[in-house]
């Protein structure tokens, strides 16, 4: 499965000085046989993510899968 997620804004983690994220959007990319998705009120919108993996873990456990199971990349910016 493979979700596609958009940043809303950037900040700096008070605890270990390392960037971080806020998810604006997160969809299921569209198949032949399925629309997109959009599931981004899965993701607590006010969480700062650290990176796109702890960002996949916290979808799978959501999706009641192996982080393995799914792929996960930034949308492109327009």
């Amino acid at each position: 499965m493979l979700f596609e997620y958009t940043r809303r804004r950037s900040v700096r983690s008070p605890v270990t000085d390392s960037a971080t994220f806020k998810v604006g959007r997160i969809r299921q990319s569209a198949t032949s046989d399925a629309p997109t998705l959009d599931l981004s009120h899965l993701i607590d919108g006010s969480y700062n993510y650290h990176s796109p993996r702890e960002l996949r873990w916290h979808l799978a456990e959501r999706l009641g899968l192996a982080p393995a199971a799914l792929a996960l990349r930034e949308a492109a910016h327009a």
